[in-house]
């Protein structure tokens, strides 16, 4: 296509190019390999018959925006595929006309006031920002796009301004959009709900459109905001790739479309049912950041980019990337029924194995002793800690433990002293009687005072003791989404001002409290998102701590998350969500791949376990730093063959790894199974730790494998310690 500007965004091994024609549509050209070639030739031109075409063409029917490839595809341009943006103005006229004005770049990577976004920190990154505007509203949208170089990453946002005369409504503002010309894909997606959250599924994409998202005002249990849309042939070690990754805690849509002429449009970013946002002139909106890349080499290699971002460039503060202390958390051990001497009991016990801290869950505060009452009531119930909780933490820090503790700070009860005075401050539908879940509703985080109020209150409780871990808790969706404080025509904005309420509180206690730890949890896994990986480096992966059930849970969260944010612990049998009983050792291998703790009532496990706990405990402090910063490798398949899995973690120069199997289930007659290694240098040399005489290349390794044999019973478990010779 002649005279076309061309805008180009390089990494070290991918280009993205843009291209505006000359009435000022900006088109999509090439998102791959790296190439310094123009990739207008790419391009079609001709007459696809009864196609919508701009005036400015004149008789010239061989240009549509209904069948070239968008930026930003928006509806009311001719464009009838999945659109990226839409507004509608104050004569309640839908749809609008952006085109290009001008695009300028700067070093250094971009932020989003009040957002989570990638930080460059030492790494090289420019911003190339685009600006379209509207003509007939004056509403102008800017395309924020940061490329880390280094990373292979490239994030975009979009900022939107009303500089036109009346109010205009954002009905949808999807940060991420992608049209390829053509490809045969799948889309790599994870499914889910409370106590099994990201089960990968590969779905092949057929004519029309493919949707996930959630509407619950979290990203949910039921889907994760990251997808991956992959060559049909594309596997672990080859194929083209394309990851993206939403930085945002809320509700999300991700579309997916192959049209007529066998094009696919992948569209993600915030829930547009859910959105509308009245922009008044002068105002602004920022939507949240997408992250995107692409690799030609296969799902491991796109996982390491996006394990290395989210670990270096997304996780802030000083635990971002050091160790974590080895806790022990109350919940499974004992529920709702504790009081200080049970937790003291349980901390002497754990203390002397090694154990590093106690973190005290549910059931401290108000008069709670169930899940029925007193959220909101944030201060200690002293008929249960006795002597109150400055001395509870005193008599554990004495015995050379830290102390953790949990809140929920999000929900209130309407059992609650907070209920009662401030009915109001739940969110609710005026008129309607209110939806309740788990017997608690949801406070109104919009609301200043509100936030405040519920800040004031934690952090008289951190302030009253030793306090250096927090589990942020947050166990129910959102439902009859109504504010008192919002008018009528803003009521849809609650949605997305209750995510920035929940970030602003997040960011003023790491501010006030810099060296905390803090721990994101939603029912286990139901916002385990990148968004909340900003304001914590572990989120709880599951509620459900079955060592089996994990092997998916763990895989499908490792296309995207490193294990370092990855919150797993050794948990009690039977197990307390299916009833299964799994060996001591599987159990801690499977939680080594994460952020490693108990789960259990160490006065009332077995002796046996209570014996292993040392050894447990040092098998993962001599491999967490490898496995913490290493690069992963998945091995097996657990939604292949569901009778065993593996993974492998690298050293970055490739001098060691660790490498688990888990055999799910035994097989007749099977003394001797070859797996396959990965991620080892094929030119060094390597032996096993227990059989230093024994040396073998690392294409050996990989090409021929290792022998796994001998292993007798269900749940059984291997590591093998590889050091390079």
């Amino acid at each position: 296509m002649e005279n076309l500007k061309l805008i180009t965004l390089q990494t070290a091994h991918t280009t993205c190019q843009m291209g505006v024609t000359p009435e000022g549509f900006l088109l999509q050209l090439y998102y791959g390999p790296k190439t310094d070639d123009a990739m207008d030739f790419l391009l079609t031109a001709y007459d696809r018959g009864f196609e919508a075409c701009p005036d400015e063409r004149g008789t010239d029917r061989t240009f549509s925006m209904g069948v070239q490839p968008a930026v930003f595809p928006v509806y009311g341009n001719g464009d009838f595929r999945t659109p990226v943006f839409n507004l509608k103005d104050e004569d309640g006229v839908y749809g609008c006309d952006l085109r290009y004005v001008s695009h300028e770049e700067n070093e250094g990577k971009y932020g989003i006031p009040g957002l989570p976004a990638v930080y460059a920190g030492d790494s090289r990154a420019h911003t190339v920002d685009i600006l379209l505007k509207d003509a007939r509203t004056g509403t102008e949208v800017t395309l924020r796009y940061g490329v880390m170089y280094d990373l292979d990453l490239i994030t975009r946002s979009v900022h939107v301004e009303n500089k036109g005369q009346g109010n205009v409504y954002l009905e949808r503002v999807s940060s991420a959009s992608l049209d390829l010309l053509s490809g045969d894909y799948d889309l790599i997606h994870f499914y889910g709900h409370h106590g099994m959250e990201r089960i990968t599924e590969r779905t092949h994409l057929e004519h029309g459109v493919f949707a996930i998202g959630s509407k619950r005002g979290t990203s949910s249990h039921q889907h994760n905001p990251v997808v991956i849309l992959a060559d049909r042939a594309a596997d672990e070690e080859k194929g083209s790739c394309y990851g993206f990754s939403f930085l945002y805690s809320g509700n999300f849509s991700c579309e997916a479309e192959v049209d007529s002429m066998n094009q696919t449009r992948l569209v993600m970013g915030m829930q547009p049912e859910m959105l509308s946002w009245r922009l008044a002139p002068g105002e602004v909106f920022d939507a949240p950041e997408m992250m995107m890349a692409y690799t030609d080499q296969g799902l491991t290699a796109l996982s390491h980019i996006f394990h290395k971002a989210i670990r270096h460039h997304v996780v802030r503060g000083p635990h971002k990337v050091g160790p974590r202390p080895v806790l022990i958390n109350n919940w499974e051990a004992t529920y709702f029924d504790f009081d200080t001497e049970k937790l003291l009991s349980i901390a002497r016990e754990a203390s002397a194995l090694g154990i590093e801290m106690l973190v005290m869950d549910d059931g401290w505060f108000g008069h709670r002793n169930s899940d029925n009452s007193s959220l909101g009531d944030w201060f200690v119930n002293e008929d249960k800690i006795k002597g109150g909780l400055k001395e509870l933490v005193r008599q554990v820090n004495a015995l050379g433990m830290k102390f953790g503790i949990w809140f929920e700070p999000e929900m209130i009860s309407p059992d609650s002293e907070l209920y009662k005075a401030h009915p109001d401050w739940a969110i609710q539908v005026q008129g309607r009687e209110m939806t309740l879940c788990r017997e608690q509703y949801v406070l109104d985080f919009s609301r200043a005072e509100v936030r405040d109020y519920v800040y004031d209150m934690m952090k008289a409780v951190l302030d009253s003791a030793n306090i250096e871990y927090i589990k942020w808790d947050m166990n129910r969706q959102i439902t009859d989404c109504g504010s008192s404080a919002l008018p009528p025509d803003r009521q849809k904005e609650l949605w997305h001002r209750y995510v920035l309420g929940v970030y602003s509180v997040m960011e003023r206690l790491l501010a006030d409290y810099p060296d905390i730890l803090l721990e994101n949890c939603s029912g286990g896994g139901g916002r385990f998102d990148p968004g909340m990986l900003y304001y914590s480096p572990q989120i709880w992966c599951s509620d459900d701590t079955d060592a089996i059930e994990r092997l998916k849970i763990q895989h499908g969260t490792s296309l995207c998350y490193p294990c370092s944010a990855i919150g797993a612990h050794v948990s009690d049998c039977p197990n307390h969500t299916v009833g299964r009983n799994v060996p001591f050792a599987t159990r801690g291998r499977t939680a080594m791949v994460g952020t490693f703790g108990y789960e259990l009532d160490i006065t009332k496990i077995s002796q046996e376990d209570r014996d292993a706990v040392p050894g447990q405990i040092a098998e993962y402090k001599k491999y967490e730093e490898l496995i913490r910063l290493g690069d992963q490798y998945r091995i097996g398949d657990i939604f292949s063959d569901s009778s065993w899995d593996a993974w492998l973690f690298a050293s970055k120069d490739k001098t060691e790894a660790v490498f688990v199997y888990i055999q799910v289930m035994g097989k007749p007659n099977r003394r001797s199974f070859r797996v396959k290694l990965r991620g080892l240098d094929p030119e060094k040399y390597y032996y096993e730790e227990r059989r230093p005489e024994v040396k073998l290349s690392g294409a050996a390794l990989m090409n021929c494998g290792v022998d796994i044999g001998g292993l007798w019973g269900d749940y059984q478990s291997e590591l093998m310690h590889f050091i390079s010779v």
